[in-house]
């Protein structure tokens, strides 16, 4: 692995822990380019997925702050090959607001393969394939 993909993977992991603490809006934004595309394919969440740029990832992650009072990210593999970051990780997150049949304080669990490409040390294009656990 040489430098690029080494700084590419390190700013992954502080991305998801960012992601994973609740960091500010402002902060979580600061990990991407000003033209990122980043896609959620479909789940039981965005149902008929999404692609959003840098304002709606902006929006989504205020979102997740209101709604999830902890999450928590274990990250079971992670690949840097050029550009590109692959990050597989079990998710949970702890609800705040009631969602579906799920109550406050209950607990959402989910699989994530994420897969990152980076421009400058920062991320210009980003897919998730989000795996719910069933609630």
């Amino acid at each position: 692995m040489n430098e690029i993909e080494r700084e590419n993977l390190a700013a992954a992991r502080r991305f998801v822990d960012a992601v994973a603490r609740g960091a500010s809006p402002e902060e979580v934004a600061a990990f991407f380019t000003d033209d990122v595309v980043a896609t959620e394919y479909p789940n039981p969440v965005v149902p008929r997925g999404a692609t959003r740029g840098l304002a709606e990832l902006r929006e989504a992650s205020e979102r997740g702050r209101r709604v999830m009072s902890a999450q928590r990210f274990d990250v079971r593999n992670a690949v840097a090959s050029g550009d590109w970051v692959a990050l597989e990780a079990d998710w949970a997150g702890t609800l705040a607001v009631p969602f579906g049949s799920l109550a406050v304080g209950d607990e959402m669990r989910a699989h994530f393969a994420m897969f990152m490409r980076f421009r400058d040390g920062r991320i210009c294009e980003q897919r998730n394939y989000d795996c719910y656990e069933p609630w």
